[in-house]
């Protein structure tokens, strides 16, 4: 009988081949002995050292199934380069891209700032009331420039809707070209497309080519009226440098979804900063279908066929 390990923070069902058994496990606890002989390990919600652990005990693993689109905490964990890592990429697209775009209209329309006046009671007449149409500032996605960088499968569904609110997108990537009708452009020719931008999209993986890509050198390039949205992985972002950069006007705020270290620390400075909206690694944490993208790749693998998202390694 083949083992295969699913975390108790998985809720929907896994349909089992004939000739496999599965076993529930505890994400944030050392796995359980029975559960050694295990072929696959599905990762969801799995602390650092508890897949550390996992990477240690599991002599027999061949597949290191990871449902967070993802996989840097898998990475790190110490996995035999044997064993065959694959991401959760397509499970996320949804959540992410309605929170990606809340935080922009969050940015766009000023909530913070109106959460701010009712805790003060505070009527917040700038806010409102007659508004200019050709203000200089970041008011409304009808007409804005937004510039996406990390375009793959979220992007290519967040774009969409950006584009029915009046937006023109442009996207950023490894490689230049049309995607999904949108033009992609190279980190090469990030300056000259910053300095037009309202809005710094970030949905990059956290790789060592990706670290503190947005940095000091990227935010210099944006213009003042801009701000910069972070649902990707917090390690793309120099958070010292954003933190000057708000501080200093140079631009206009941030609202950050993820962190370099989470939770964030108390001690962090940006939550002392009136425009930076923090949100805690909310975007991504309802994985669609996962049950269903699970009982078709455990059937691939099953029948030594190619498994669906595999991670290079």
């Amino acid at each position: 009988m083949r083992t295969i390990l699913l975390p108790t923070t998985l809720e929907e069902r896994v349909a089992l081949p004939q000739g496999w058994r599965s076993l529930d496990y505890d994400p944030a606890l050392p796995l359980p002995t029975a559960g050694l002989d295990a072929e696959v390990l599905v990762v969801w919600g799995n602390r650092r050292p508890a897949l550390a652990d996992a990477a240690r005990r599991l002599a027999g693993l061949r597949w290191v199934a990871c449902l967070a689109a993802g996989t840097d905490a898998v990475d790190d964990a110490g996995f035999d380069p044997s064993v065959v890592v694959t991401s959760g990429r397509g499970l996320h697209d949804g959540p992410v891209t309605e929170h990606a775009l809340a935080l922009l209209l969050a940015c766009a329309r000023r909530l913070p700032d109106l959460v701010r006046a009712q805790d003060e009671r505070r009527w917040a007449g700038e806010l409102g009331g007659v508004q200019r149409v050709h203000d200089t500032k970041f008011r409304t996605l009808a007409g804005a420039h937004v510039v996406v960088w990390g375009f793959g499968s979220i992007a290519t569904r967040l774009a969409p809707l950006l584009v029915a609110l009046g937006a023109n997108v442009t996207g950023v990537a490894r490689t230049a070209g049309e995607r999904e009708g949108f033009g992609v452009v190279t980190p090469d020719e990030l300056p000259r497309v910053l300095p037009t931008a309202d809005a710094l999209v970030g949905i990059l993986p956290a790789t060592a080519q990706t670290r503190h890509a947005i940095d000091a050198r990227v935010l210099a390039m944006l213009p003042p009226r801009a701000f910069v949205v972070n649902v990707g992985r917090g390690a793309t972002l120099d958070e010292g440098a954003l933190v000057d950069a708000v501080r200093t006007r140079q631009i206009a705020g941030a609202a950050l979804d993820v962190f370099e270290r989470e939770p964030l620390p108390p001690s962090s400075p940006l939550w002392g900063e009136p425009r930076i909206l923090i949100s805690p690694h909310a975007a991504g944490g309802r994985p669609q279908h996962a049950g269903a993208f699970l009982t078709e790749a455990l059937r691939a693998f099953d029948e030594d066929r190619p498994l669906p998202n595999v991670v290079p390694r």
